[in-house]
């Protein structure tokens, strides 16, 4: 691959990981609940609001880097230590885009349902843009590719699974910290789980063809 494709390659990437970061904030600001990957998160900075949602989900991305070094061992490739940075970078998307909406007056459930699935697009097409860029997945979704290839479980049942035990630690840790009352996870929550999968299907489907000759133009 040559090195002007590669480095388009990471700028479109990066460009997803902006658009990943403003719809988490989106889906955080509609106050239903954030996204399944990013629930343990949004408790943390809910029960420790000294920092912000940004910084928890750069710790819980690292956790989840650490994960992979853990499951893999000597299989775990040095270059995918730059899932560092990128998740540094995703973090302050995420502020960036609450900062950015924080303005937004949500005064009926209407308004809150909206915001959401604005929130779940605009997620779904930097997701979208992640995948088509094709140089290193998430810590998320390298985190369920290295427990599938050591349980030789298919990587799909492995995502459901973990996205369960995400929402699962998220609703305990809740009514640890909030007195038995379950507090940042909601419809939302399931909404996104059912409905960002199929709208990043229907995403990568309309622009791959125009991003890939965005990628690999040659002057």
């Amino acid at each position: 691959m040559k090195k002007k494709e590669l480095f388009r390659r990471y700028l479109v990437f990066i460009l997803g990981l902006f658009f990943a970061g403003i719809g988490v904030a989106f889906t955080k600001h509609s106050n239903l609940g954030v996204s399944p990957i990013s629930s343990v998160a949004n408790i943390m900075s809910l029960k420790y609001s000294v920092m912000s949602l940004g910084n928890w989900l750069i710790i819980w991305n690292c956790v989840m880097i650490l994960g992979q070094i853990v499951i893999l061992r000597k299989d775990f490739k040095m270059y995918q230590l730059l899932q560092i940075p990128l998740s540094f970078l995703f973090g302050w998307f995420t502020d960036f885009g609450m900062k950015c909406i924080s303005f937004i007056q949500l005064n009926n459930y209407s308004a809150k349902i909206l915001i959401l699935f604005i929130g779940i697009i605009i997620l779904a097409f930097g997701i979208s843009l992640s995948v088509i860029a094709d140089v290193i997945m998430n810590s998320g979704e390298a985190l369920v590719k290295a427990i599938s290839e050591k349980s030789h479980l298919e990587f799909g049942y492995v995502k459901v699974g973990f996205d369960v035990i995400c929402v699962i630690s998220a609703i305990v840790l809740s009514m640890i910290f909030f007195n038995g009352k379950i507090i940042g996870t909601r419809e939302g929550t399931i909404i996104s789980a059912l409905c960002t999968g199929i709208v990043i299907k229907f995403i990568t489907k309309c622009i791959r063809k125009n991003v890939d000759k965005i990628i690999k133009y040659n002057l």
